[in-house]
């Protein structure tokens, strides 16, 4: 279509000679646009907007001889589908409808003192953040940014970009502002009002250091026990703690910075080029454009060591060669696998980075570094296809992003759906689909505990003003995302063409921020003959279901290709549930050559049976050691869970260790979850391990606990 009437356009001021850029301000994608010069010479100066956020598109011409079948001043330009507006997202400050972010430039300063930071330690960050921008508003008065209260800013200036050398002037700015309780809002304010189309350069001086976003280790929390350690961590709304920066994952830009740190520390960065230069300083360049929650920065005392043509594994001194081990040669074989499936894998590096035990996540999708918790390290790569997940999110996620975090499912159930394509090619079916099945017990237990119609059990969860993202964290958006992923491919009816179809998703929607309208319209759109159907509309299978209303997945895919794998696991579980169980059957069961997630399918179904018969998990104990001595963190886990729903005080020992070798959010919260569903025993058990294990753990994760134990979560 052609909009000449309806829409005009905002265009960058530019020298004669030079081609303007269309810019955008709000997720729309048009057909078509028919652009009018105002006159050959002047170009198109501010002529009102035409917004479309995140995205532009560089223009022809003025007419002329390239141009001679159109009238004077006209253009007629293709450049792409619609797109629908994502609207406001309720979790950010920031003007990002009113500027577009072109580049952020980090120059910081990292020191290891006595501030009070999260996780015990204490330390500082000073610096500066440098944004250049363009304005997609007429009379902009003032920017905002997402920022903390624990944030300090020193200053701020700007300067119109492009032209004579800048000038940066003093810019009158109001700090924390209330916005919600994770963040608050830092306004600056323009001595003039701002024109649409105008390039400027902001800079923020600021310190920080003592807010959730950023992690200070004493040595003792780290596993050499020899030098501290920080770390940030982003996702969902946490680097607004770490610089003032645009926090949502709607805006991306590409990203560099300069990072000075103490001699003897290492610093490495979310970033394609790293560079040590003279005075321990390290230069990082991030070309491609990313969301503010993937900027992430570790400073410690870390090695590397080369595990792939295109990836390092990177540890504390004392875990590289463990980690060499656990990793070398499997990487590459992930990402080519991932290559063959969804398309180029665009961030040319793919490191691992081994963090310390207290890191709450199992893995962090960071670009080009991934950080992942040392849980990973069995000893016997037992876990090192868990790595599968993060290197999906390289499609999934770092290039596709959900605009909102109300639609998480984008980044997770694609994911979920990418990483058991990778693990069916290099697998097989069968250890695919009994994968499968652990997750599905995963949101089975979620559901049993929170209800299935439950307000977060939706795909599409309207967060709230005030609410902040990571509290709506759950299975959902993993499990009941991948479900739904799996019911599309389903319609297609053929695998080849559903993979071609997640690579022109990628394709189309690659370094932009989408809603899951966008998903869903691609899909239709790409299978005409399932939008003729009326797929989206099908009776009790409605693609408006599946987003809005909570509760169990309507279609779930078949994972009957692993009951050669679940049958003996079942049947297992089964003779140990009886009050007086068949030792001669259970000793014909060898399960010594059963791989990871056989032995975690028969421990769920052991945990779904229990309370087993009195002595049975005692006799369960000493039968597999395999299990109850295990150093796997997914048995450990579980075998943990059995314990404590037996109330088997025997070995409540375990469960202390347990949680004292990791903070893993994952891991600790159904701990203490199921150590207050127990006995008196074991709930004097977890107020003693939270006693002694708060100081290691991420500050969310401390407030989690609490809010289980029933302790007071103010002043974090």
């Amino acid at each position: 279509m052609s909009l000449c009437h309806d829409f005009s356009l905002l265009c960058e001021r530019v020298p004669k000679g030079q081609s303007p850029r269309l810019l955008s301000a709000e997720p729309w994608r048009f057909r078509a646009v028919t652009l009018r010069y105002p006159d050959v010479e002047t170009r198109c100066r501010k002529s009102a907007r035409l917004a479309l956020p995140l995205w532009a598109a560089p223009l022809p011409p003025p007419p002329g001889p390239a141009f001679p079948s159109l009238r004077r001043g006209l253009v007629h330009l293709p450049i792409g589908p619609r797109r629908r507006m994502a609207g406001r997202d309720p979790a950010s400050a920031c003007s990002a409808g009113a500027f577009r972010l072109r580049h952020l430039h980090l120059e910081l300063s990292v020191g290891f003192g006595a501030s009070g930071g999260a996780g015990g330690a204490g330390g500082e960050v000073r610096g500066s953040v440098r944004l250049e921008l363009t304005c997609l508003e007429d009379r902009a008065a003032e920017l905002l940014l997402d920022s903390h209260p624990t944030v300090e800013v020193q200053s701020a200036a700007w300067a119109e970009a492009g032209g004579a050398p800048e000038r940066l002037r003093p810019l009158p700015f109001q700090d924390h502002r209330p916005f919600a309780s994770y963040g608050s809002a830092l306004r600056l304010a323009f001595p003039e009002p701002l024109a649409a189309g105008d390039a400027l350069v902001v800079e923020v001086a600021f310190r920080a250091g003592a807010g959730p976003g950023v992690c200070w280790l004493t040595p003792e929390q780290t596993a050499g026990k020899q030098k501290p350690y920080m770390y940030t961590q982003g996702q969902a709304v946490l680097n607004r703690s770490f610089f003032p920066c645009f926090d949502t994952p709607a805006v991306k830009s590409p990203y560099s910075a300069v990072i000075k740190v103490p001699d003897g520390f290492t610093a490495v960065m979310s970033a394609v080029t790293q560079e040590k230069r003279k005075d321990n300083t390290f230069f990082f360049k991030m070309p491609h454009p990313i969301p503010s929650y993937l900027i992430a920065l570790v400073v410690g005392d870390i090695v590397s060591a080369k595990v792939g043509p295109r990836s390092h594994v990177w540890a504390e001194p004392c875990l590289i060669e463990a980690a060499r081990k656990e990793y070398d040669g499997v990487i590459e074989e992930f990402l080519a696998t991932g290559e063959k499936l969804f398309g180029p894998y665009v961030w040319e590096r793919y490191d691992v980075l081994f963090m310390p035990p207290s890191f709450p996540f199992g893995g962090m999708e960071n670009p080009c570094i991934t950080f992942v918790t040392p849980c990973l390290l069995a000893g016997d790569r037992s876990l090192a296809d868990v790595i599968i997940h993060e290197i999906s999110h390289s499609w999934f996620g770092n290039l596709v992003t959900n605009a909102q975090w109300g639609e998480f499912w984008l980044n997770e159930g694609f994911t979920m759906y990418a990483q058991r394509r990778i693990t069916t090619e290099l697998y097989g079916a069968a250890y695919c689909c009994l994968e499968a099945a652990t997750g599905r017990a995963l949101l089975r237990q979620h559901m049993d505990n929170t209800g299935e119609d439950h307000p977060l059990n939706k795909l599409r969860v309207k967060i709230e003003p005030g609410v902040d993202p990571e509290d709506t964290y759950n299975e959902t958006p993993y499990e009941k995302g991948y479900c739904f992923v799996s019911y599309l491919a389903h319609l297609v009816g053929d695998q080849s063409k559903f993979d071609g179809f997640l690579q022109a998703y990628v394709n189309q929607f690659k370094f932009q921020s989408i809603t899951a309208d966008d998903a869903l319209e691609f899909y239709l759109n790409y299978f005409p003959e399932l939008k003729k159907k009326g797929v989206d509309a099908i009776p009790g299978l409605e693609f408006d279901r599946w987003l809005n209303t909570p509760g169990w997945p309507p279609y779930l895919p078949d994972l009957s290709p692993g009951e050669e794998l679940m049958k003996p696991a079942e049947k297992l579980a089964d003779l140990w549930a009886s009050s007086d169980p068949d030792m001669k059957a259970i000793k014909t069961v060898d399960i010594s050559s059963w791989k990871t997630y056989q032995l975690i399918f028969f421990l769920d179904k052991i945990l779904q049976k229990s309370p087993l018969p009195d002595g049975n998990v005692e006799k369960m104990s000493s039968f597999y050691p395999k299990i109850s001595k295990a150093e796997n963190a997914e048995l450990r886990l579980r075998w943990c869970q059995i314990l404590l729903k037996n109330n088997h005080e025997a070995e409540f020992s375990k469960v202390k260790d347990f949680l004292q070798s990791q903070g893993k959010q994952k891991y600790t919260l159904p701990i203490y979850r199921a150590m207050v569903n127990s006995s008196e025993t074991a709930r004097a058990l977890a107020v003693e391990a939270f006693s002694a294990t708060a100081p290691q753990l991420h500050v969310n994760v401390q407030n989690y606990v609490k809010k289980i134990l029933g302790l007071n979560t103010k002043g974090n």
